[in-house]
C-alpha cells in the first residue's frame, strides 16, 4: 500500500478522531476533548498517514518530547484496513526521528496487558518492558510501560 507522511493539519481533527474510535475499545479510546488535548500540548506533535488514489487518511501518531529527554508516544492509530502494510511501523520511526532531534533520548508508551498485536510491534520495534501499571484505562485494564532508547537516532534525521 502506497502511503505518505504528513504533519496534522486542524482540518483531520474529526477524521483522526473517528480513527481512534475505530482502533480502540471503550474506556481505552480518547474522547474527542482528551485527543484535542493531548494534541495541543506544548511539545506535542501529530503525523499523518495518507494513501490511495483519494489521499485518505489511514492512520497517525501523537508524541511528546517530555521532561527530563523523555519523549513518550500517546497514540498510535491505523485503520484495520491498512495495517501490516508498514504504515505504523513508519510513523513510529518518524516520531522517534523528531524526538531524537529534539534531544530525547528514550522514549516511552504504555500499552494494554491484553493488546496482543500491538505487544508484538513494538517489540519487533526493539521496545523492552519497564513496568505494569495496574488498572490504567478506563476499563480497568492494566498497562505495560515501554521504552526504547533513541540515543543512536541523534545523529539521523
Amino acid at each position: 500500500m502506497k502511503f505518505r507522511l504528513r504533519d496534522f493539519h486542524g482540518k483531520d481533527f474529526d477524521t483522526l478522531w473517528k480513527i481512534d474510535q475505530q482502533c480502540f475499545p471503550a474506556g481505552i479510546a480518547y474522547s474527542r476533548f482528551e485527543l484535542k488535548v493531548y494534541m495541543k500540548r506544548r511539545n506535542s506533535f501529530t503525523l499523518v498517514a495518507e494513501g490511495g488514489e483519494s489521499a485518505a487518511v489511514l492512520g497517525f501518531i501523537v508524541a511528546e518530547c517530555a521532561r527530563q529527554r523523555s519523549g513518550h508516544i500517546i497514540t498510535i492509530d491505523v485503520l484495520p484496513v491498512a495495517r501490516r502494510s508498514g504504515i505504523g511501523a513508519e510513523l513510529l520511526r518518524a516520531a522517534e526521528t523528531r524526538l531524537a532531534a529534539a534531544g530525547c533520548e528514550r522514549v516511552m508508551l504504555e500499552t494494554a496487558v491484553d493488546n496482543t498485536a500491538a505487544l508484538a510491534f513494538y517489540k519487533r520495534q526493539s521496545y523492552f518492558l519497564i513496568k505494569t501499571i495496574p488498572r490504567y484505562y478506563g476499563n480497568d485494564v492494566d498497562a505495560f510501560v515501554m521504552q526504547k532508547d533513541l540515543r543512536s537516532l541523534a545523529g539521523d534525521g
